[in-house]
């Protein structure tokens, strides 16, 4: 039987949910039996692969960047995931969206800040008016809520779809922390 290929992505968010992963603690170690990892900010890949099967989305898309990747990560993925209140809402991301993007970059990087006040404009990417979840741009074919979502609950549902059943998440999901 071969592996499912899982990935997870980063967008904007606290990286709350990765850490909810990890903290699956040895379960990750029996998971890993199923599982390889193809994609992730806990690995070295660069380049988003082919043929995913399962990736899981934490944050909000809230930059163009976020939607070129966004894009390119449903074409080459079989089931998105969006894992967390930034993914499924764009919760805290989403609390800038009542200011105008100059005012939020005036004040991250110009009144907060004591050296070099300038706004970047070569490395930091371009942001999007608003910050918005992860189904404003592509399909989404499982939400999972929670800020972060718990440890047994992301194991229950890597742990279903590894084996091909699309897990029922009823009781076992809640908004906020």
């Amino acid at each position: 039987m071969s592996k499912v290929r899982l990935a997870t992505v980063w967008m904007d968010g606290c990286s709350g949910c990765h850490m909810s992963l990890l903290d699956m603690d040895e379960r990750l170690i029996d998971l890993m039996q199923h599982v390889d990892l193809v994609y992730s900010p806990l690995v070295d890949t660069k380049e988003y692969p082919e043929n995913v099967d399962v990736v899981l989305i934490e944050g909000a898309v809230s930059s163009e960047e976020d939607v070129e990747k966004i894009h390119k990560i449903r074409h080459r993925s079989k089931l998105v995931v969006s894992l967390g209140d930034c993914a499924v809402t764009s919760n805290v991301p989403g609390m800038r969206n009542r200011f105008k993007i100059e005012d939020v970059e005036h004040r991250a990087y110009i009144e907060n800040a004591q050296n070099n006040q300038h706004v970047p404009r070569s490395v930091i990417p371009k942001m999007l008016p608003h910050s918005r979840p992860v189904h404003e741009f592509v399909k989404v074919d499982l939400f999972v809520p929670g800020c972060p979502p718990e440890a047994d609950t992301i194991f229950f549902t890597l742990s279903e779809l590894v084996a091909g059943r699309m897990p029922d998440l009823t009781g076992k999901t809640y908004f906020g922390a």
